[in-house]
């Protein structure tokens, strides 16, 4: 009777399971709240800048911000859910890996960790 299952304003979201692309969906998308907890000192400020930028270019509705985190951190919650550890993983999440997470989110499946990930830097 509350609305924790799927049927939002009802529109076009009776059919919950693979969100093989209906292309409007925007009836049915949830919010998505991303937060990135990223060492300054490390230099991953630009990172970060660049990861919001890529965000903000798929997803221009999402919401995405950033504070400060601890020495080596770049830490990425997804509706309070982390989804990537830099501290775990050891480099930064690839692009593709954190865009199915956000579209995860938006269609309200579950979201799992991602544990892909490049190194932080490469030396040629």
């Amino acid at each position: 009777m509350s609305s924790s299952g799927g049927d939002g304003a009802g529109s076009g979201g009776t059919e919950p399971g693979d969100g093989c692309g209906n292309g409007s969906g925007s009836g049915s998308e949830r919010r998505v709240h991303i937060m990135v907890e990223y060492c300054e000192p490390c230099g991953f400020g630009a990172t970060y800048e660049e990861l919001a930028s890529a965000v903000k270019e798929e997803y221009p509705d999402i919401e995405i911000e950033s504070r400060l985190g601890g020495t080596g951190a770049f830490e990425i919650e997804i509706n309070g859910q982390l989804v990537f550890s830099k501290l775990e993983n050891g480099g930064f999440p690839y692009e593709k890996d954190l865009m199915e997470a956000i579209r995860r989110a938006r269609n309200g499946e579950p979201l799992h960790k991602i544990t892909n990930s490049r190194p932080p830097c490469v030396l040629l």
